[in-house]
């Protein structure tokens, strides 16, 4: 069993890196995944893979937003 403290912490970290990296972010991210998917530096599943694991993200911010 994971110790709740450190799934707090480890909450925090990535929460923080996520808002660093939202707050330097510049452009239309939809435009620039679609340039990816069209270049081939991303693939179709990448791509579905990436939209599953930010509903998950999502899920987690609302959580922890709840707290």
């Amino acid at each position: 069993m994971a110790n709740p403290l450190f799934q707090m912490m480890n909450q925090n970290n990535i929460i923080s890196q996520f808002m660093q990296f939202k707050n330097s972010f510049t452009g239309d991210p939809r435009a620039q995944i679609q340039q990816m998917l069209n270049s081939g530096k991303l693939t179709q599943d990448q791509y579905n893979q990436a939209v599953q694991q930010a509903q998950q993200f999502q899920q987690m911010l609302g959580a922890f937003k709840g707290k």
